[in-house]
């Protein structure tokens, strides 16, 4: 990885209950998309890092939501660049069929925030801040992408950093 000129990325984290289990035949279009979908988003210009459960390619093992709920959780060098991947690329197809394979959301499902560049978040900050957003609504901390705010909108509410950096 090469340095960031960034002195903030953005990091996100969403979630998805599933209609059925990972290993279930009417979800097997979707898992096989994961290979694809994740070697794209490590190649897309701005990707920092993404979650993955150890010694596996991506991150459908770990539930900490629940057996259905499945998460994903990845750092940006910007948020264009995670719309750019997450809107213009193969990644739509998913996004396209995610009825196929997902529960239809009914709360905040998507949240994103601000963390100092090197700084990786944990899937219990994540959830903290989709907590956050559910419960208080879009602000600097917790905001999405119809709600967002800037890096230094958001400077007082990021991280101290004192934690695993990329």
């Amino acid at each position: 990885m090469t340095a960031s000129p960034h002195a903030r990325h953005l990091a996100q984290l969403n979630v998805a209950r599933l209609r059925f289990p990972i290993d279930d035949p009417r979800v097997a279009h979707f898992v096989e998309m994961l290979d694809p979908v994740n070697a794209a988003a490590d190649d897309a210009p701005g990707f920092v890092w993404r979650l993955v459960e150890d010694g596996e390619a991506d991150a459908t093992g770990l539930r900490p939501l629940g057996e259905d709920v499945i998460v994903n959780l990845s750092v940006w060098e910007t948020q264009e660049a995670l719309w750019d991947f997450a809107y213009r690329s193969g990644h739509l197809e998913v996004m396209r069929r995610r009825r196929d394979w997902f529960h239809r959301h009914v709360e905040s499902h998507l949240v994103l925030w601000w963390v100092p560049a090197g700084h990786v978040p944990t899937v219990g900050e994540a959830l903290e801040r989709l907590a956050d957003l559910r419960t208080h609504g879009p602000s600097p901390r917790a905001f999405t992408f119809a709600s967002s705010y800037t890096a230094a909108e958001a400077a007082g509410h990021a991280p101290d950093g004192d934690s695993a950096t990329v």
